[in-house]
């Protein structure tokens, strides 16, 4: 884990005194000309009576009061400077006000209203403004609200209290590569330093006044209210993901230009392949890198690539082509190792090739060599895949395999957890049900008519029991090993068959598994000796394969990897929560290593009604490329459908098995960080035992030399792996990005989408040595200082109230709010361990889209949709104040799906959707959505199957009532919100983010 990263203190974080801590809203303190002493009601100046006076006399009064007015506006304009500084914690110390605090609960409406307004959110280049305060200096705005009413002054701090600043600085410490810097440095005024009076907003403020709330956050203010500031003039995603499918929806993106930006991820587009990889494959956190590590270290922007090498080519694109050079194999560069690509230069009149990544000449092979064109290019360029396209896959020889002999075709063993839980729910029998149709569907060759892949059958509780399915049998045949503190796999013959061959013995044995457990009292289980087994069976075939673990319980059974129960909630929010979400190492360590040598991928369906620590036991399939699935509360009714759909999806994917993959760069940069469902046994080869079209390793980059503006960035991957056909490929993945000394090329270019894929991962892979609530200070100090560089390098001179943004960025803080609500690093002892431990299981293997969705759900209006159209409606802001009582809403994240019913929801649309008269003859527990004969339910059932279709697990719908009790559930998915289980709303975030841009600019 690199300890210096992208955060070290930059030369603006030394804050001057008596400016560093904005101690409550932003802006200029308003002009006080109204106001007499502080707390006093403002006061008005009476004139003298008018008469006939001496002429001298009214001359002298009018003297008189001119001098007592001029004395009287520079006194209340002035108040004298307050004493105390911004308090400060000593350097590497934790902080006094950290971030999570603020995060609870907002500041009190009209504080915010004050901060908000005085806030404009520029986007690049044409300033995208919001309503300011009357105090404001800058240009005139798009938006405007009337001046907000007078406010009388809060008192005063009792003496020798120190002010509580807004962001106190945190200590040092390390994210993945990044690292927090010191804050604000807050001192006594250095010479010449003007400490500006504390308006309104800038009152000394006493901690803790709120409960909660932001520090330094007033319990309240006095005066009368204030306008409330329009949401809709705060940076929308929503809007950004219709901008962008309106300007690139439905178009060719051409791959021949380097270092530009893809449409997003949210957007439909053709994909035309010339030179560069996909954007299906490959998607980076900014398309122009910085030229030097200095600019990197400047600007904070992780450079990274979110690789998803199996990624699904939709119908209309042209699928990878396969290149074989027979037994010479592919061409590489002798020095560094890359494979033949775009990148290569030929010369010498095709005779020699310039390496792209490390500048080495090289000879052409004999039976490689073509005649160079007046352009220097090789005549047959567009007949060489490989020459011309940004990926293709290359046949690979005999040196690629294990032993120099080639791989069998893989396995899949299916291994069933059959104690008193599992039989008594149904769950056994619907397994063995829904195996005999699925076991038709396995994943197969292009062309080929039949799978080769063998299947073989576990079950398992205390002990466990091989199948015998051999086709020559008339009865399958059950083998017993108590014995599981040394596992073995008491048959070879019979064990992994060929289904097609074996399918009269299969779909018998899997008739017979429920009866022959239905009186089971066992409640005890195994785990790991269950994995264990299956790699056995796996060596003893010479094969690669993936097990299908059915589980329900901890393992408590005395066997190795037995666990106990440390789900201690008390543990939360101190120095050893970290302790609850690492695996617990020793057995289920080397299990990992067995697997990954093996090629054996593990992909594991829980199913439990109590804690199971997923930390330890997902932790075998998380470092396979596995997959994992959770049921809390198994009902075969309920959840029945869901993982139905979910195993079906998860046998038919097309996947590879004993996967290695390498990263290669350009002179002058690095791979250094791999984050996803991977292991790594050295620090460049990725080692995955299955990869499959959902799974997404991201890559970080560190210069190691200054990068050349002319040449760009180049990279290449290159993952070995083996078909479901046993044959071994290299699949090839190319990329080239631009190069500038300019941090407005950098910005400009960034992809907000990518950035959070990064952050998510490296934070939640900090998370298990640090404490959360310094992970989640460093993610929001970050986020600042990435804006900040914006700020002070790239953005034209405007008001200190202005909150810019880079266009490309706009939306990121609401991302990075809403992942900072997650329930992993919420730190709620409401949530349970195991389900927060799955989320970040989740989220390490997901590529952008998914985590895009996920942490900004699509809420769907649809009541008013039009249901002649085949669109999907547009979606609103993820907020509260986007529902309506009259209005039915879909909400859905790619794990969670809702269907949120208002109060005054028309009876005809209930009527339509539900066939019953109104939503009064609804029953609140376990509602569905009947298919029903009428346009608005077909309408609805096939938006519903049409997101299902773009996900990578089912999901399962609820229906909630407004004002019933499982809306709970539902509102925690509202990320512009204020979290249910703490977390700040989108609004008081950009408060704080921008409050601590301008302490980093001071």
């Amino acid at each position: 884990m690199s300890q210096q990263g992208y955060v070290a203190a930059p030369p603006y974080s030394q804050a001057q005194a008596g400016m560093g801590g904005y101690s409550a809203g932003f802006g200029n303190p308003p002009p006080q000309s109204h106001y007499g002493a502080y707390g006093s009601p403002p006061q008005g100046y009476s004139a003298p009576p008018t008469g006939k006076v001496n002429l001298l006399l009214l001359s002298s009064v009018l003297k008189l009061a001119i001098i007592i007015i001029f004395i009287f506006f520079a006194l209340v304009s002035f108040p004298p400077p307050v004493a105390s500084a911004p308090s400060m914690s000593p350097y590497g110390q934790p902080p006094q006000s950290a971030f999570y605090s603020m995060a609870q609960a907002p500041p009190p409406t009209q504080q915010l209203t004050n901060q908000m307004s005085a806030m404009n959110i520029g986007g690049y280049g044409t300033p995208m403004q919001v309503p300011q305060s009357p105090s404001s200096s800058a240009a005139p705005q798009q938006y405007h609200t009337s001046p907000p009413p007078a406010m009388g002054h809060p008192p005063l701090s009792p003496p020798g209290q120190q002010l509580s600043s807004f962001g106190s600085p945190p200590p040092m410490a390390t994210m993945g590569s990044v690292a927090a810097p010191p804050m604000g440095m807050s001192g006594p005024p250095g010479p010449g330093v003007h400490q500006p009076p504390l308006g309104p907003q800038g009152y000394p403020q006493q901690p803790g006044a709120f409960p909660g709330g932001f520090p330094g956050g007033p319990a309240q203010m006095a005066g009368p209210p204030q306008k409330k500031l329009d949401p809709d003039s705060i940076p929308s995603t929503t809007h950004v993901i219709e901008d962008d499918q309106a300007k690139r929806g439905g178009q060719v993106y051409v791959t021949n230009i380097r270092g530009q930006v893809p449409p997003l991820v949210t957007t439909d587009f053709t994909v035309q392949d010339q030179g560069n990889a996909s954007p299906r494959f490959m998607r980076c956190t900014t398309y122009s890198f910085p030229s030097t590590a200095d600019l990197a270290k400047q600007c904070k922007v992780p450079l990274a690539a979110i690789i998803k090498p199996f990624a699904t080519v939709p119908k209309n694109e042209t699928p990878l082509y396969i290149v074989n050079h027979g037994e010479t194999g592919p061409i590489r560069c002798n020095r560094c190792k890359a494979y033949m690509c775009p990148y290569m230069q030929f010369m010498d009149g095709g005779r020699r090739y310039q390496c792209g990544f490390c500048s080495c000449v090289n000879e052409v092979p004999v039976q490689y060599f073509q005649h160079l064109d007046h352009m220097g290019r090789r005549m047959d360029l567009y007949e060489r895949p490989e020459l011309s396209l940004g990926s293709y896959e290359f046949i690979a020889t005999l040196d690629y395999c294990k032993n120099n002999k080639p791989p069998n075709p893989p396995a899949y063993i299916f291994m069933i957890d059959v104690s008193y839980n599992n039989i008594k729910s149904g769950l056994v029998k619907l397994i063995c049900e829904e195996l005999k149709t699925l076991l038709d569907r396995l994943p197969q060759e292009e062309g080929a008519e039949t799978s080769p892949i063998k299947v073989g059958f576990v079950t398992y509780n205390k002990i466990l029991h091989f199948y015998n399915v051999k086709s020559a049998l008339a009865q399958p045949q059950m083998m017993v090993v108590s014995d599981v503190a040394e596992m073995f796999v008491p048959l070879l013959d019979g064990f992994l068959v060929n289904f097609q061959e074996s399918r009269a013995v299969v779909n018998n044995l899997l008739d017979q598994i429920p009866d022959m457990f239905a009186d089971t009292n066992e409640s005890e289980t195994v785990f790991a000796p269950v994995i264990q087994a299956g790699v056995e069976a796996l060596k003893a075939a010479e094969c690669s394969g993936k097990l299908f673990i059915f589980h329900s319980s901890i393992p408590t059974a005395e066997a190795p990897g037995k666990l106990k129960n440390r789900d201690d909630r008390k543990l939360v929010g101190t120095e050893k929560e970290k302790t609850l979400f690492q695996p617990l190492r020793g057995v289920y360590e080397q299990l990992t290593k067995d697997c990954v040598a093996q090629g054996c991928c593990v992909d594991l369906f829980l199913f439990p009604n109590q804690y199971v620590d997923i930390a330890t036991v997902g932790d075998v399939p998380s470092h396979t490329g596995g997959s994992i699935y959770k049921y809390s509360n198994f009902q075969v009714e309920v959840n029945g459908q869901q993982f139905v759909s979910d195993l079906r999806r998860d046998v038919e994917k097309s996947i590879g098995f004993d996967a290695i993959m390498r990263v290669r760069t350009g002179t002058g940069f690095r791979a250094t960080d791999f984050f996803g469902a991977v292991y790594m046994n050295n620090t460049t080869d990725v080692e995955m035992a299955a990869v499959d079209c959902d799974k997404a390793v991201t890559v970080e980059f560190k210069h190691d030399d200054t990068l050349s503006e002319e040449s760009g960035a180049v990279m290449q991957c290159a993952l070995l792996y083996t078909t479901i056909g046993g044959q071994r490929r290299l699949r090839i993945h190319n990329l080239s990005l631009n190069c500038s000394s300019q941090l407005s090329e950098l910005y400009k270019s960034c992809e907000t989408d990518a950035l959070i894929n990064f952050f998510a991962k490296s934070a939640y892979r900090a998370m298990l040595n640090q404490p959360l609530k310094t992970v989640r200070e460093i993610l929001v100090n970050q986020t600042a200082h990435m804006l900040a560089c914006y700020r002070k390098h790239c953005a034209s001179p405007s008001a200190a109230s202005q909150l810019i943004l880079p266009d490309a960025m706009k939306v990121f803080p609401v991302y990075m709010n809403s992942l900072l609500k997650t329930p992993t690093l919420v730190g709620s002892t409401e949530l349970s361990t195991d389900d927060r431990a799955f989320h970040r299981l989740l989220v390490n293997a997901m590529g952008v889209e998914e985590t895009q969705v996920l942490l900004y759900p699509r809420l769907i209006p649809l009541h008013t949709m039009d249901v002649s159209s085949d669109a999907i409606p547009a979606p609103v802001r993820c907020s509260e104040e986007r529902l309506s009582e009259s209005g039915i809403f879909l909400l859905e994240n790619g794990l969670s799906m809702f269907l949120w019913l208002g109060q005054a929801c028309p009876p005809d649309l209930i009527q339509n959707l539900f066939n019953v008269p109104s939503l009064g003859h609804l029953s609140s527990e376990g509602m569905s959505l009947p298919v029903l004969d009428n346009a608005h339910s077909r309408k609805i059932h096939s938006i519903i199957s049409s997101i299902s279709q773009q996900r990578a697990t089912s999901m399962k719908l609820l229906i909630v009532k407004q004002k019933d009790r499982s809306e709970m559930l539902f509102r925690q998915h509202l990320v512009e919100d204020k979290g249910l289980h703490g977390g700040a709303s989108y609004m008081d975030f950009l408060c704080y983010v921008h409050r601590e841009i301008r302490q980093l600019l001071t």
